[in-house]
């Protein structure tokens, strides 16, 4: 099967919606319910996804961008959850999507000299051996002068010494579509802008959804014999479909990210630190840094959670606790907000709530999963594909994931030990070409042919420079891009990256895809005035007093 999403590809496959019963009908883009689709499809299923905006829209594109066991759960004595998140780290490195989840090193700075490195150590040390096999370097005691060596721009007062350990980080809104991708690979067909606007009922028993494709307005009845509900902080929404009181419900924690120049700060490793509430860390991202996050409950506007100027501040109040030369709003190139879907509990607190993930069928025929961490994603789409094909009638496979490299996974380390023989092969720069290899693994063929075709696409984006414009091209024709949007958050990450939030890139952006999109100028000019009003209402909502402030700010700019 083919891993091209493009324009042709959609065509078909929404004509095609409703011809026949399939076996799975997933319902959400996210990295679950991309996961779930390329698990079911790999037992060798028929199934479709849809997807009421994009490929990691929601929660999946927003996150810390970190794989990881989640270090401060172990103190929470959640050693299952560790021990699950560790494992996964360590397929997603070496086999799954190397190309795509790299190593990242992080300093523990340690505030008391003897009781604080005797508790964290044994910690770390933990951390180090709970998941099994090690995938990655053991942590190292180090002195204060170590640690500022490492770290300069730190106060020497911040710290008697530290602590680094390694974990791992992951382009998460890259790898959500490249699951994607790699599901349709094994006959899955993935959609997005197609939204459920009801279930099917056959009785009690759900027998699929009425899906809009919100490009045309066309409706299709999808008939499945399953249907899987991976839809995240929306799950509540999803289950007043069904009429039925339900085993739990999903809270939303909204945890909101800065970028700051990678000059801004004098640093050879990732940081992170203690707060009140949880955890803030300082991760290096290409030529940035990001830094997060807060944790707090949120109730508004789940489609567009917006980072109010109180959720800025506190993470410059915290940062700049251990900096020698603090950090200020002019230092900030970009801001970012994600919601965390948490199984609600009894604990008022969202940092204290479970991130393990929960599996019900709350109607026959409706399955639905919540909860989880993004690093979990694989184990909690086997879950739920295994008790959805548990009564199907027939036998099915077990799930083969763990051993399912990812689009691009394969080839790609020897071609990453190759560099300067591709880049030769290629004729293109050695660092174009690591930066293409980082991003799309061994599938950079593709781009490699489409910039043999047209050598003009080897270029550099005016405005984002990082990138080429091949990288806009292949989003169309392979990527399933279909709107600026698509494009600059989350194919390429130039929406939080430039300091004038893509706006000098947009109008190359918008002419490349529209060459391949069959965009008229009117079409071209509306994608460019609703990214314009998306990048003043995310400005105005960073500017508001709190999170009902830059909810309203954000709403009545794109009003």
């Amino acid at each position: 099967m083919s891993a091209r999403l493009d324009p042709a590809y959609r065509a078909d496959a929404v004509n095609a919606l409703g011809d026949n019963e399939i076996d799975v009908l997933v319902i959400g883009g996210g990295v679950v319910g991309a996961g779930a689709a390329l698990d079911a499809a790999s037992r060798g299923l028929s199934v479709t996804l849809v997807e009421a905006r994009d490929f990691a829209a929601g929660t999946s594109s927003r996150s810390s961008k970190l794989i990881h066991g989640g270090l401060r759960y172990l103190e929470q004595l959640d050693f299952w959850l560790v021990r699950e998140a560790l494992k996964e780290r360590g397929l997603l490195l070496n086999k799954l999507a190397p190309h795509l989840v790299r190593p990242v090193s992080f300093l523990l700075p340690l505030q008391h000299r003897v009781w604080e490195r005797a508790y964290i150590g044994a910690g770390v040390a933990l951390y180090d051996t709970i998941g099994g096999a090690r995938a990655l370097p053991m942590h190292r005691h180090l002195t204060r002068t170590r640690a500022l060596e490492l770290a300069p721009a730190l106060r020497e007062d911040s710290m008697t010494g530290a602590i680094r350990y390694f974990d791992a980080q992951v382009d998460d809104a890259r790898h959500t579509m490249t699951i994607a991708r790699t599901a349709a690979q094994h006959g899955a067909t993935v959609l997005t802008r197609t939204k459920v606007t009801g279930l099917l009922r056959d009785g009690e028993r759900v027998v699929g959804a009425q899906v809009t494709d919100l490009e045309t307005g066309r409706e299709f009845t999808v008939r499945a014999r399953r249907v899987i509900s991976a839809t995240g902080v929306w799950t509540d929404e999803m289950n007043r479909m069904t009429g039925v009181e339900f085993p739990f419900h999903v809270r939303t924690s909204k945890g909101v990210h800065i970028l700051v120049p990678r000059e801004r700060l004098d640093l050879d490793t990732g940081l992170i630190m203690r707060t009140e509430k949880s955890v803030l860390f300082v991760i290096p991202w290409h030529q940035h840094w990001i830094i997060g996050t807060t944790d707090t409950d949120w109730s508004l506007d789940k489609d567009h959670p917006a980072a109010s100027n109180a959720d800025v501040q506190y993470i410059l109040d915290h940062v700049n606790a251990v900096l020698r030369d603090p950090l200020t709003r002019d230092d900030i190139v970009g801001t970012y907000a994600g919601l965390r879907p948490l199984v609600s509990g009894a604990s008022s607190d969202t940092a204290k709530l479970s991130r393990e993930h929960a599996v019900a069928e709350p109607v026959p025929g409706l399955f639905v999963i919540a909860g989880g961490k993004y690093t979990t994603y694989r184990v909690m789409a086997a879950d739920v594909v295994d008790a959805a094909v548990a009564g199907l009638g027939r036998a099915v496979a077990p799930s083969v994931t763990e051993k399912l490299p990812l689009l691009g996974a394969v080839g790609y380390q020897e071609m990453a030990a190759d560099l300067d023989g591709v880049a030769e092969r290629a004729g293109l720069p050695k660092a174009t070409v690591e930066h293409l290899l980082g991003r799309y693994g061994s599938a950079v063929h593709d781009l490699f042919e489409l910039i043999a075709g047209d050598p003009a696409l080897a270029e550099p984006l005016t405005g984002a420079e990082e990138y080429i414009a091949a990288e806009i091209v292949y989003a169309v024709t392979h990527e399933g891009a279909l709107h600026l949007d698509d494009v600059l958050t989350r194919r390429t990450r130039i929406s939080i990256e430039a300091s004038d939030r893509g706006l000098l890139a947009a109008p190359e952006v918008a002419l490349l895809m529209g060459a391949r999109l069959g965009w008229e100028p009117a079409d071209a000019e509306r994608e460019l005035g609703r990214y314009r009003d998306r990048v003043e209402a995310e400005l105005a909502a960073n500017q508001a007093a709190d999170d009902e402030a830059a909810n309203a700010a954000r709403l009545a700019a794109v009003a």
